[in-house]
């Protein structure tokens, strides 16, 4: 590509004042011309920060990859962008996913950029500054936060959320005390980087490698390993390399590749969470992708990662045993291997001699952990819209299951009197929240693994089926249906449903049906109220006014929705 053709031309290459000043406020910064005038010039968006333990370590990496860019004769800018932290974000980080995707978006089209390096990994940082990159639709590298390194507490290998979950309900159940908890708070998440499960962090860096736009093997390096900071260096002198190829993200993410993402999804037992935001990050891509996808694809696939909560093992084990190459080299029959990756011409050829190391953690096709995908999508006078299910993370008796429900308005109610002996809860019962959706949340918060009662614990019980409008952890495990849409806080059929009501749960029939009448059900519509809205003002009152619902990804409208944008003029 010649210097006049790069993008950032229009700031620094023309005779006009604008020009002058760009330059001048370039020697500002301290850099020299032969730095950076007519060199591509690359911006690394980094969203590390302080309180995010999955990215505390992505100040270092982002000069690893600025170190690439400089081998590769391009100039890297360094940009800091929201951080989206899965652990102390409240209500949740969800709620600000599309707000990363903005400044992702609007960063990269409105500053002197030609090609860009996304750092991120934490839950919603993938898919937001996907979400963001694609519109801007530049050539892109995405570089994987990478896993933590995995827990231990005596002489146990600890999955970080998974086994938390586990032990806090051990500990209501009185079978661990304080000091156990104490040492299990210092043992579950040792390093920098992401939960270490095939949780939602995991899934969705293992969707961006199988959507072609991480170096192979990138999302399960382990965030300290060495390979970690090598990976880096080698995203940066890739994007230069783009920037000159005009490979830009529209050309990678096509039809194809998110079939095989949402296949790569399936087949590895991933986070339910994938399903909104893979729907939201081809809506991006103009690329119209369902929850029907999902259901039908999920029937081709079998479940060959043994990773927890699914599973058994970890992020480093897999790494160790192929990583995700060598996983894809088992379902070369399901994928579209004549697509393009930021590192190779066709994903075959980027799969070409890959091995598995460990049979036991990356199953072949003969011995897989299931026969089918993960996550089903179900249908019925509930769900109109849909709903998900990870039945691969449930108990198998209840997979089929009618029970009575125990209903709670909103998560706060629920914390107050899940544990009341007055609800006379059993094993049976159904429990149902709702107010959790989109809007209800808000943001569709993970509280749909609704907690078990206190004394079914002690009796031994660990699971039991729980419905709500809300999203859960994927690195929790349980008999959950979940994004139920549309919410009951917009009047969706959840909305109606009172203690007592029957609900039958059927997941080969992928079936969730309220056995109420259709005439009861009216009359229960024409009686309901809705509620007021969560915000007067603010980015609050944005995202009410815009938001989507879960089916369709939950992405901004008039950002979903189709329509030109003009690069500025620089002058």
């Amino acid at each position: 590509m010649r210097p006049d053709e790069l993008r950032s031309h229009q700031w620094y290459g023309t005779d006009g004042l604008r020009s002058f000043s760009h330059r001048a406020r370039t020697r500002q910064l301290g850099y020299l011309p032969e730095e950076h005038l007519g060199k591509p010039v690359i911006a690394v968006l980094n969203t590390w920060s302080d309180i995010n333990p999955c990215h505390v370590h992505l100040r270092d990496r982002a000069q690893a990859v600025k170190r690439g860019v400089w081998q590769a004769g391009g100039f890297p800018l360094e940009f800091p962008v929201s951080t989206l932290s899965e652990t102390f974000q409240k209500p949740t980080p969800m709620l600000y996913r599309n707000l990363l995707a903005m400044e992702t978006e609007e960063l990269l089209r409105s500053y002197p950029v030609d090609g860009a390096v996304l750092m991120g990994g934490c839950d919603k940082t993938t898919p937001a500054l996907l979400m963001g990159a694609a519109s801007a639709d530049l050539p892109t590298v995405f570089v994987p936060a990478g896993p933590m390194l995995p827990g231990h507490w005596r002489n146990e290998v600890l999955g970080s959320g998974t086994d938390m979950w586990k032990y806090w309900d051990d500990k209501r159940a009185g079978l661990i005390g304080d000091c156990e908890l104490a040492e299990l708070e210092s043992g579950l998440a040792r390093s920098p980087g992401h939960c270490m499960t095939m949780g939602t962090a995991s899934t969705l860096t293992a969707a961006a490698e199988a959507l072609g736009v991480t170096m192979p093997g990138a999302s399960s390096i382990p965030a300290v390993d060495s390979g970690h900071d090598r990976m880096a260096a080698a995203s940066g002198i890739r994007i230069v390399e783009l920037v000159h190829q005009k490979l830009t993200l529209s050309k990678l993410l096509t039809q194809d590749a998110y079939a095989d993402a949402v296949a790569t999804v399936l087949a590895l037992g991933g986070s339910t969470n994938a399903v909104i935001h893979l729907i939201a990050m081809a809506g991006r891509s103009g690329v119209r992708l369902t929850l029907d996808d999902f259901d039908r694809i999920a029937r081709t696939v079998p479940v060959l990662a043994n990773l927890r909560p699914g599973g058994q093992y970890l992020m480093e084990d897999f790494h160790f045993a192929g990583g995700l190459p060598a996983f894809l080299a088992q379902l070369t029959d399901v994928l579209h291997l004549d697509r393009p990756t930021v590192a190779h011409d066709t994903l075959r050829e980027q799969l070409a001699g890959a091995t598995v190391h460990n049979p036991e953690v990356i199953r072949p096709r003969d011995k897989p952990l299931a026969d089918e995908g993960g996550v089903a999508v179900l249908r019925g006078n509930l769900c109109p819209d849909g709903a998900v299910i990870k039945h691969i993370a449930a108990q198998p008796h209840l997979l089929r299951h009618t029970g009575p429900a125990v209903v709670f308005d909103d998560y706060q109610q629920m914390q107050r009197t899940i544990n009341d002996p007055a609800l006379g809860i059993t094993a049976d019962h159904v429990l149902v929240l709702r107010g959790s959706g989109p809007l209800g949340g808000p943001g569709m918060p993970e509280y749909g693994m609704l907690p078990i009662p206190d004394h079914l614990l002690k009796q031994g019980v660990r699971d039991m089926v729980r419905i709500s409008d809300a999203r859960m952890s994927g690195t929790s495990y349980g008999t959950c249906v979940l994004h139920i849409a549309p919410e009951s806080f917009v009047g969706g059929p959840l909305a109606l449903v009172r203690t007592g009501d029957l609900i039958t749960l059927d997941v080969e029939a992928r079936s969730l049906h309220l056995d109420v009448s259709d005439e009861e059900l009216a009359r229960r519509r024409d009686a309901w109220t809705p509620p007021p809205a969560r915000y007067g003002r603010g980015y609050g009152a944005l995202y009410s006014e815009q938001i989507t619902q879960a089916d369709t990804g939950c992405d901004f409208a008039f950002l979903a929705r189709e329509g030109e944008v003009p690069d500025p003029y620089a002058g």
